[in-house]
């Protein structure tokens, strides 16, 4: 069956036509460890997870690469402000983002490459970059000169000025042009720092994606995936640094990206005060039921998250589960079934299919075939027991407290001290109460 995909270097749905069908290649950008992911970042893990799996069910060989970012300025601020090392920062989030895919039932990518143990080819792409005439170096730091690659701004569809004017421009002396990118830079004495022929720094962070994809997939692949405010300047930057260092007409052939969610149609940010950690859903949260609802509109849409698109999951799979039984043997799922996921990973019309068969299920028709299709996609796979865990009674905690706890959290926001506010809205929904800003109000209810 045919897999089609919406392409936003040609910004078309096209016939996904792989470079090698007998080796496909998919590259997407993954954390920078500084600080643990939000259900923002979840949307990416779970969508490329999909397209992982059906890519898996066409092709016999299939390596997905997702990269793990462990040296960054933001890494290095964190690490500052809580006082830790780098080291001991980034160890401590990649295991929670592991934990996270793990709680999202991703399953595991087949190369999880961590930048800093890339950095030998990050100088040796730079050292090609400089010797063909497409980067400089200039007091210690080296960059990469934009108007020497004529494609720039291609995959974004708009020129160069327009770039530039959407968009935060580092601003250096050391630059011949505002456009160009830092490819390396110095360290300060207190900062993480390698050698190299121009001096001990790190390098930048699109260069690290650009080695590690032609690493494991070479200098030509199928397909590369991130979110769409990733296109950017750093999918663009991979483009030009990778193309020009590589002597080739093309990087990815195909570029997949997922849109925003947004939070009662508010986006997410930490100046709103509104980021949810995946982590605060662990102990309160089924898995699935986040899997669930990040699957519910189509990636190429913004997903809204809201306390009602959580309910409707979870109630969704009460149901589901009723007929599941960990005793029923799963079966190929059918190409018809499938279809929608092979039509640009169409998951609302999937799910569309997953209750009509849910509902010949519960006449005792195809109930093999509707837990096979719900396990493809990543669903009923925690048995009836673990499932009934997470049915609890409402919190323990008093009106009163909430009321009390909104006031402060209120006061925070105001106060712009977003660090608490955050802390109050997670310790109220480890307390079972999930609380929606909307239209200047708080507002609270029971899990």
């Amino acid at each position: 069956m045919d897999i089609f995909l919406t392409n936003n270097l040609t910004n078309k749905k096209e016939l996904f036509v792989p470079r090698d069908k007998k080796n496909i290649g998919m590259y997407v950008c993954g954390p920078t460890v500084y600080d643990d992911p939000h259900i923002g970042n979840a949307r990416p893990l779970v969508i490329f997870d999909i397209l992982f799996k059906i890519l898996k069910n066409t092709f016999s060989n299939v390596t997905y690469v997702r990269n793990i970012t462990d040296i960054d300025d933001k890494i290095i601020k964190s690490s500052q402000d809580q006082k830790i090392s780098t080291k001991e920062l980034t160890e401590k989030i990649t295991s929670s983002f592991l934990e996270d895919c793990k709680f999202l039932n991703c399953e595991n990518p087949s190369h999880q490459p961590k930048a800093t143990e890339h950095i030998n080819l990050m100088i040796e792409m730079i050292n090609q970059l400089i010797k063909k005439g497409f980067a400089y170096e200039k007091n210690n730091h080296v960059y990469f000169e934009v108007k020497k690659f004529s494609e720039y701004g291609k995959l974004s569809n708009k020129n160069l000025e327009d770039l530039i004017s959407g968009s935060r421009i580092e601003v250096s002396e050391n630059k011949k042009s505002s456009e160009d990118f830092v490819l390396w830079k110095p360290s300060n004495i207190d900062e993480p720092s390698w050698e190299s022929p121009w001096g001990k720094g790190r390098p930048g962070w699109h260069l690290e994606c650009s080695a590690m994809s032609k690493k494991f997939l070479g200098n030509e692949f199928d397909i590369h995936g991130g979110g769409i405010d990733l296109i950017f300047p750093h999918h663009e930057n991979e483009i030009a640094q990778s193309r020009c260092a590589n002597d080739t007409k093309t990087f990815a052939k195909y570029w997949v990206h997922n849109a925003f969610i947004t939070m009662s149609n508010e986006k997410m940010a930490k100046s709103q005060g509104n980021i949810l950690k995946i982590k605060n859903f662990r102990n309160n949260t089924s898995g699935q039921v986040i899997r669930l609802a990040l699957m519910s509109a189509h990636y190429k849409q913004p997903l809204d998250w809201n306390d009602k698109l959580i309910s409707d999951c979870q109630n969704t799979l009460n149901k589901w589960y009723r007929i599941y039984s960990s005793d029923i043997k799963t079966v190929q799922v059918t190409k018809e079934v499938l279809k929608p996921l092979y039509e640009d990973l169409n998951t609302p019309g999937y799910i569309a299919i997953l209750h009509q068969l849910y509902e010949q299920a519960s006449k005792g028709e195809n109930k093999e075939l509707f837990i096979s299709a719900c396990k493809f996609i990543g669903l009923l796979n925690e048995n009836n027991e673990q499932w009934e865990k997470y049915k609890k009674d409402k919190a323990s905690i008093s009106e009163a407290e909430i009321t009390s706890k909104i006031d402060l959290r209120n006061k925070a926001r105001a106060n712009k001290d977003y660090k608490e506010a955050d802390r109050i809205r997670d310790d109220l929904f480890d307390k079972g109460v999930l609380i929606e800003d909307k239209d200047g109000k708080t507002l609270w209810k029971f899990k």
